[in-house]
């Protein structure tokens, strides 16, 4: 029952903290939908049921793109928590091509719980290039970007089979549709 109460603190918490975010699809859906469905992937398809991984994946971007401290994780989540969001957090002082380049250098020397959270995440931003692409987005940069996101992944295989097989298939459809 503990579990199930920290999820839902860290659903509130990051909903909260991604207030008023949109995603970049031109349905403009609430960006609080991200982590859930990130969560989604790794208790569903990754078979992961580890409350600091879950609650990690709630709030894997509340530090890249909120206020938010490690501090404050720490204090409402554990430390382990906060540690596995700040493997994931890209450094926004850097500029994307390097802040890109970075997580592909460093996918392989994360934990494994961050290999989790970065795959799911990994799965969910693909699909939705693919299904519920930005508005300004031409077939040539969604296929840079799925390019890109399988440059990341594979410095995480061998962490969970089902999840990489989930990320391989969209990867098939992705260059499928946008061939």
């Amino acid at each position: 029952m503990n579990n199930i109460k920290s999820l839902l603190r860290a659903a509130a918490f990051a909903a909260g903290k991604h207030n008023g975010q949109k995603r970049k699809g031109k349905e403009g859906e609430p960006y609080i939908n991200h982590p859930i469905a990130v969560a989604n992937l790794l208790a569903s398809i990754g078979g992961i049921s580890n409350i600091e991984i879950l609650n990690a994946a709630l709030l894997h971007d509340t530090i890249e793109d909120t206020a938010t401290t490690k501090e404050e994780l720490i204090e409402n989540f554990g430390v382990r928590t906060a540690e596995i969001v700040c493997e994931v957090t890209d450094d926004k002082s850097l500029p994307k091509l390097v802040r890109k380049q970075r997580q592909i250098d460093h996918a392989p020397h994360l934990s494994d719980e961050a290999k989790l959270v970065k795959l799911a995440d990994k799965i969910n931003n693909v699909t939705d290039v693919v299904e519920r692409p930005a508005e300004d987005w031409d077939d040539g940069r969604r296929r840079e970007y799925v390019n890109w996101g399988v440059a990341v992944v594979d410095g995480l295989r061998g962490i969970n089979p089902a999840l990489e097989e989930r990320f391989d298939q969209i990867v098939e459809q992705a260059r499928a549709k946008l061939s």
